[in-house]
Formats: C-alpha cells, structure tokens, sequence
C-alpha cells in the first residue's frame, strides 16, 4: 500500500437539477427553519430590510457544494466534500491537482503544505481552503480505504465509546424527545432591531426554555450578527434562563472584541466561535486572548483532516475543548480520536426540524445518524464509512488524461537531494 499513488484528482459539483443539497446546509428549500421560516434568522446582513426576512436572498447558498474524488492508481476511490461549487472545481482541478496526482497517498501532510503555500496569494481563508478541505478529506478516505480501516483509527483509534450529540434546531423540545443531549437555537434579532428585539430575542429564548425545562441543556446561535455591547446585554438577560452558551456572536475577524465579551462574561455563560475560522493561524488568534471557552472549527472547511489535528492539538494546550461545527462523518472521525472533543453536533435539516435526517441530504446513502443522543461508529467500514452516490454530480471542469498524466509523471520522477545540507 506504501507504494500507492495519487492516479487522478476529480471534482464535481450537484446538478441543479438533481441536486440533494450536499454539503451546503443552506442550500434548502424556502420555507425551511434553517433560512428563516417561519422565525427570522439573525445574521449579518439582517441590518438590510431587502435581505433579512430570509438568508437565501442574500445567497448563503449561492456557491453550493464541491464533491473531491481522489483515485489510487489500483483504482481505489476516497471522497472528500465541502461548499464552493464551481469556482471550488476551477480551484481544484486547475491549481490544487498538481500537488496531489502522482504522490504516494501516504504523503498527505506534504500534500497539503504544497496546497496551502501556493495558495497564499489569493487563499489563506474561504474558498481556497474549502476547497484544500475537500481534497484532503478524501486524501485520508482513500488512505483508509487502502489501509482497511476507519479514519479514526488512522489518527490513534478512539478515546471513547460512544460519541454524544447535541442538536441545532428550531424545536429544542423535539430534540429532547429524540435524546439529544442539548439543543442550540437560532437568535431571531440582531441590534439593528433596537430595544423591541432585544425583547423578542429574550421573550423568544424564555418560551425555548420553557418547552425544555429549567436543566435541559440550551444554547444560543448568532451567527455574527451582533456587537459587543449587544452580545454582553443580551448574554445577561438571558442570564434567569440558563444559558449554556452563546455562539458566534460577533463577525469572525473582531479578535478584540471576543476578547472583550469573554473577560465582560467570564463565569456567567460559555462563548463559543470559530466555525468561520480558518487554519491554525486564525484559531491561534483565538486561543491567545481568550477569545472563547469553545472553538467550533467545521472540518470541511478549516483544512480538513491535516489542519485540525493541529487546531486540536494547539487547543489542548489552553484546555479548549473543540466542538466542531456539523461536518457529519468527516467530524465524528475525528471527534472519536481525540480526548478533548466531547460533544457532536447534529444540525437538524428537516423543514420543520421534526424528523432525523441526514446532513448531506441524500450525497451519502448510509450516512450514520445519531441515535438517542449518540453517534455509532463501525469499526468494520474503512475510510469515513459512507458511499458516494454520483447521479446528481457534474464533473464542469473536466481534464485530458495528457494533463493528468503529465501532472503524476513530475511529482513520480522527482529527485531527492543527493548531499545534506543544513535545512534552515
């Protein structure tokens, strides 16, 4: 299996046509919970009257998902997904396969330092990284699929038995009856609302937590879409209804002001962000001023496999735990093999958020599901454990088999240095 190498790199899109939504959780139909309906969805660009009601008009889902296949040259295939739809394709077919067609699989930390360094000049955060999360991703399905052996196993086997779950979702009390064990909820209004949403937001999570009961665990999404001010007169307001913790509360990039919810908080409620974070240099940012008590990075976008082991690592330093955002499969991996990842997250994507479906709509048939507050996974699947079912993909940024070939003969016949040389 050392041997194996990377045959050929190949990216897809869903046809629009036959689309099952993928790995965008927003690419739903209009009136679905999660965009809006029938309770707004506070965000940043709720402050725009035009754009507010729901979080599809301004194009939350407008670049949809990229789906990476990556074949060894015994012909055996790993998959990798993410958001970025055809510009992501463009990216990975014209720019990242490069680095990956013709190296051996094992080599997949060389692999993604070459995707990242040639992307610096245009990628660093956002779509260059989605799309270097994909192809990593089904780097390590491939790995284990050669291997004969989950992911998990692959970075050190699992540090528990069984995974438990939370669920984002517009019926906490449904959540509850299913066995989750918490529920997160989506804040309606964001401080452009003035003080009467400030009175919904808090009359909104009183009747949550009213329908769950004083103990049953409850958090809160703003989805950057407050202030400072706002985040920590919101946070003590809610304060007599047992909140867990509030989440992305502020736009990614404001480090300070993280920093001055959470020493304004610290005690009274847990702070959580990251899930529009990137690489370890973003989460750093985070860690060192004690901007949260939680990170969430969503491993099909921070980098992948490769990049969060080494948020994970970092985070444990801190005593951070990470509590990845959704990433289904491709968390749960990694979750299982890591002491300082507690807790899943399910996002629930039904309609109505009554009824356990899967994350990535129909891309994985057997995608697991979590069961009375678990998440199971088999020790006897390979790789992340699912089945890709292609007749919604389309290939729009085919290449000839003279490219790929020309791409595996020059990573193939690469030299090593002939004399040692001090490296630094």
């Amino acid at each position: 299996m050392s041997l194996q190498r990377v045959k050929e790199v190949r990216a897809f899109t869903s046809s629009p046509a036959k689309a099952k939504q993928g790995a965008d959780c927003h690419d739903v139909q209009d009136q679905h919970w999660i965009n809006g309906y029938p309770t707004p969805v506070a965000n940043p660009m709720s402050r725009y009257p035009q754009y507010k009601e729901f979080r599809k008009s301004w194009g939350i889902n407008a670049l949809g998902s990229v789906i990476v296949e990556v074949e060894a040259d015994d012909g055996t295939i790993g998959v990798g997904v993410s958001i970025g739809g055809d510009p992501a394709c463009y990216i990975i077919e014209n720019h990242l396969s490069r680095f990956v067609e013709g190296q051996r699989v094992t080599d997949v930390e060389l692999m993604w330092d070459q995707m990242f360094r040639s992307t610096l000049n245009y990628g660093r955060k956002g779509l260059p990284l989605q799309a270097i999360s994909a192809v990593d991703l089904a780097l390590w399905d491939l790995l284990g699929k050669l291997r004969k052996e989950p992911v998990y196993a692959l970075l050190g086997g699992k540090t528990k038995d069984r995974l438990p779950v939370y669920c984002t979702t517009a019926r906490p009390d449904l959540a509850k009856g299913f066995g989750f064990v918490g529920a997160k909820v989506p804040l309606p209004y964001g401080p452009h609302e003035g003080d009467q949403g400030l009175i919904k937001n808090i009359e909104f999570f009183k009747e949550a937590r009213e329908k769950v009961g004083p103990d049953f665990p409850l958090m809160l999404d703003c989805y950057m879409g407050l202030t400072a001010p706002y985040a920590i007169k919101l946070a003590r307001s809610l304060s007599p209804y047992n909140l867990k913790w509030m989440e992305e509360f502020l736009p990614p990039d404001d480090y300070a002001g993280y920093a001055q919810v959470h020493q304004a908080l610290a005690g009274s409620v847990l702070l959580t962000t990251g899930e529009h974070e990137y690489t370890r240099y973003g989460f750093r940012r985070l860690l060192e001023p004690k901007c949260a008590d939680i990170l969430q990075p969503d491993i099909t976008w921070v980098g992948g496999i490769t990049e969060s082991k080494r948020i994970i690592a970092m985070a444990s330093a801190y005593d951070v735990p990470i509590i990845p955002h959704g990433s289904s499969v491709f968390s749960y991996h990694l979750q299982y093999a890591f002491t300082n990842c507690p807790l899943a997250e399910y996002i629930n994507l039904s309609p109505k958020a009554d009824c356990i479906v899967p994350y990535f709509g129909g891309l994985f048939p057997d995608e697991p599901l979590p069961h009375e507050g678990w998440i199971d996974l088999a020790d006897d699947k390979p790789g992340f454990g699912v089945t890709l079912d292609k007749t919604s993909l389309h290939r729009p940024y085919s290449r000839s088999e003279e490219h790929v070939s020309k791409q595996r003969k020059l990573n193939g016949d690469k030299k090593s240095l002939e004399k040692p040389h001090m490296p630094f």
